[in-house]
């Protein structure tokens, strides 16, 4: 149902976004702030809806394909903002492009994968690259703004390259699971396809 507590709380997490973009073009030090308020509180929501589907027995099918989905916006597009806005900048901007384009690969593998009825399971090293995923981002949007008695866009950046080394780890994981699983041809057939045709097995006589 849509309209339950954890969905609704992902679907909070798309809100999220065009608040975190709009605060992006406002001067001072407190959007950022406040950019990073909003974004930490749609990151914990991502923790709190799947806890509250599993309590409350309301996992549902729209929630499995809404919950990757406002993971995904919520970092590509909070990342593409601190590109544009200079607030990833050197070297880190490989990092930057890695975890993006590993978002896009998996998004679409995903969907070859829904459409056959194959589901590869999320990883627990794959929650904990998200968790310092998250950390690392909400650190980079206060950037320079941040406290001067702590490095803030150092520890950004250390986050950020961890979060990248544990991108390719996964990734890496995901896909090889995912290819391994298509190639064993476990695969259900794409929905909407006919099923199969039975073969008869011809009984064979022993002598």
């Amino acid at each position: 149902m849509l309209t339950s507590l954890p969905n609704l709380l992902t679907l909070s997490r798309v809100g999220a976004i065009p608040v975190i973009i709009a605060l992006f073009y406002v001067p001072g030090d407190w959007p950022r702030y406040a950019a990073c308020i909003v974004f930490s509180a749609a990151g914990f929501t991502d923790v709190l809806d799947g806890h509250l589907a599993r309590t409350r027995a309301q996992v549902s099918i729209i929630g499995r394909i809404l919950d990757p989905i406002a993971d995904k916006l919520l970092v590509v597009s909070t990342t593409a903002m601190l590109l544009a806005f200079d607030r990833i900048t050197g070297l880190a901007v490989l990092g930057a492009v890695v975890i993006l384009c590993r978002e896009l690969m998996v998004s679409g593998l995903r969907e070859v994968l829904a459409d056959i009825r194959l589901r590869v399971p999320v990883s627990r090293l794959a929650k904990w690259k998200t968790a310092i995923q998250m950390v690392a981002l909400g650190f980079l949007i206060v950037g320079d703004a941040g406290w001067h008695l702590v490095p803030v866009v150092e520890i950004g950046d250390m986050l950020l390259w961890i979060a990248v080394a544990l991108t390719l780890i996964t990734g890496w994981a995901y896909f090889r699971a995912a290819f391994g699983a298509l190639l064993s041809g476990r695969q259900r057939p794409p929905r909407g396809a006919a099923p199969a045709p039975k073969v008869a097995k011809q009984a064979t006589s022993v002598g």
